[in-house]
């Protein structure tokens, strides 16, 4: 179909929001996690272009169609006292898949990481998802082994918010 070189990547624009949330639930149907998605396009605009705003987005196009995404924002190593860069979403439509697109975009990543000084570039992988861990170690990326992921959200979220306040 495309070749690598063929795939134009650049930051997402007010006008790509609609675009984004596809994105964003095509990821989600691919990950059989589309009941969870409840962002709109109004907390995207804010998120991504809003004042407070602190995730970026980059789109990826071949010959002028969406071929997929990556989301993006700094966190901070204190071991290396610098930020780091942390992909939150990376998603590749389906037509597109194998043909140079998610290497782009990682590529593309990279650079803005090494031009930013940052210490680092980390994201995480769903632990059924062999052809994507596969993918990202052939690319250098190793799994962080030894560390366990954990989240608090909704309901556990807001007790131990309220728990600080007695």
């Amino acid at each position: 179909m495309t070749q690598a070189t063929d795939v134009h990547i650049s930051a997402a624009t007010l006008a790509d929001v609609p675009l984004i949330l596809e994105l964003i639930r095509g990821l989600a149907i691919y990950e059989k996690l589309e009941d969870q998605v409840v962002v709109s396009e109004a907390i995207l605009r804010e998120s991504l272009f809003g004042a407070g705003g602190g995730a970026e987005c980059l789109i990826a196009r071949v010959q002028g169609q969406a071929a997929g995404f990556a989301l993006f924002f700094h966190n901070f190593s204190t071991w290396l006292g610098r930020r780091g860069l942390y992909l939150e979403d990376l998603f590749v439509q389906p037509a597109f898949r194998g043909h140079g697109v998610g290497k782009a975009l990682l590529t593309h990543l990279a650079g803005i990481a090494v031009a930013r000084d940052c210490g680092r570039f980390e994201w995480q992988v769903l632990d059924w998802n062999q052809s994507a861990r596969d993918f990202y170690e052939k690319l250098g990326a190793r799994p962080n082994a030894g560390w366990i992921n954990y989240r608090i959200t909704g309901d556990a979220l807001r007790r131990l918010a309220k728990s600080a306040s007695h």
